[in-house]
């Protein structure tokens, strides 16, 4: 019988934005480093991580394309900032998908770092920035 891990990432206020929208996405991302952290804890980091790769890339796509038109429609004055950093996080998991693909199935603690990195600097940072002007634009 499988016990669960605590996770890594408890999800609470004061990862929230204040932009239902894109809250709910950084919760979806906070399942999938939760689910990776439980994964690795089992021994099965390298079973699991084909099927993470496929989701993150999916994620960075769908959530960042969401991200940039709210962005877009408050008139964020450093949009395409934003975007250079969406873009080398993008690839990023892009890249960590090929090397699996190519073979490399080691870099389960690598993956975990740029996902802690990313929940930690961007969200918790830059995105926090895009907040004011999306509630003056009425964006909640």
């Amino acid at each position: 019988m499988a016990t669960t891990t605590a996770p890594f990432v408890i999800w609470n206020q004061s990862w929230c934005i204040g932009v239902k929208e894109v809250d709910a996405q950084h919760q979806n991302l906070v399942e999938l480093v939760n689910q990776l952290h439980q994964a690795m804890k089992e021994g099965k980091g390298k079973t699991v991580l084909e099927e993470i790769l496929d989701t993150l890339v999916a994620y960075t796509n769908a959530h960042f394309r969401d991200e940039e038109r709210m962005m877009e429609q408050s008139s964020y004055p450093d949009l395409a900032e934003h975007k250079l950093q969406h873009i080398a996080l993008t690839k990023r998991a892009v890249d960590f998908q090929k090397q699996f693909k190519a073979g490399d199935t080691g870099m389960s603690i690598d993956i975990m770092q740029f996902l802690s990195d990313w929940l930690r600097n961007h969200i918790l940072g830059t995105d926090a920035k895009y907040v004011a002007s999306m509630k003056a634009k009425g964006i909640r």
